[in-house]
């Protein structure tokens, strides 16, 4: 039933448009016939949709081909210009590629701060990969031991404390690099001291004393009074007295 009024839909369309032809022929309406043209099509157009119904399924299928075609546009234009592959837009080589590193550093803390040490080697595309970080703190999380430690010698940690990898409570750095040979002489010297430094005295020996010894070894200058200083004037401090120089070279007596 369906099929059927469709096609006697679409016959009345064309007798209707038969019949305006007719009209015209018969009363020799002329004026400009583009126009005569187009009205007659347009009106033509009309009654063919008019006569064609769209069913649900018409409307989806149309829905998802508009869909389909407004994604297609801005999908070629992002792979065309950005979206390449890796491999076709390789990072460009870094000279400090594969360097090894030490980076004095200072972060907030909920006292006066803390200073520390990240060293290792730079990846490929010199970025800091993997590293190892040293720095002197009294022992566990407890605020008892550090407090203790204004007037007296309590037992200490070495390694990485909270707050050592979050860049956002850095406030101050200074970073060197090495030949493989100082630096295997200098990562050795770090472990030393992290090993045989058993205590934390606030006044007598820190965390900027502790920096402070790992930079002599590696010839750098250090300020007089590092223990008594805040850490981020310690960094700032010694980065100015070595002039901001990066690349160290151990003394031939180490």
């Amino acid at each position: 039933m369906k099929a059927t009024s469709q096609g006697s839909s679409q016959k009345d369309a064309r007798h209707e448009i038969l019949h305006l032809e007719a009209f015209a022929r018969q009363h020799d309406v002329r004026p400009v016939r583009c126009r005569r043209a187009a009205a007659i099509g347009l009106f033509a157009a009309a009654l063919l949709i008019t006569a064609t119904p769209i069913t649900p399924t018409a409307r989806v299928a149309h829905a998802q081909n508009a869909g389909a075609e407004a994604h297609a546009i801005p999908v070629k234009l992002r792979e065309s210009i950005t979206d390449l592959p890796r491999a076709s837009q390789p990072h460009p080589a870094s000279k400090l590629a594969g360097r090894y590193f030490v980076d004095f550093r200072s972060r907030t803390a909920a006292s006066y701060g803390h200073a520390f040490i990240w060293y290792g080697r730079l990846n490929e595309h010199g970025k800091v990969g993997q590293i190892e970080v040293a720095g002197l703190h009294p022992a566990s999380d407890s605020v008892i031991p550090y407090i203790l430690g204004h007037i007296m010698p309590v037992p200490s940690e070495t390694g990485k404390s909270y707050g050592d990898l979050d860049e956002q409570y850095l406030t101050a750095n200074y970073r060197v690099y090495l030949s493989e040979a100082d630096a295997k002489q200098v990562f050795a010297h770090i472990k030393h001291k992290q090993a045989s430094t058993p205590l934390w005295m606030a006044t007598v020996y820190n965390c900027t004393a502790f920096l402070a010894d790992i930079a002599a070894y590696m010839g750098l200058r250090t300020p007089a009074s590092a223990t008594w200083m805040y850490p981020e004037d310690f960094i700032n401090n010694l980065r100015e007295l070595n002039g901001g120089r990066q690349d160290i070279t151990l003394a031939a007596n180490h």
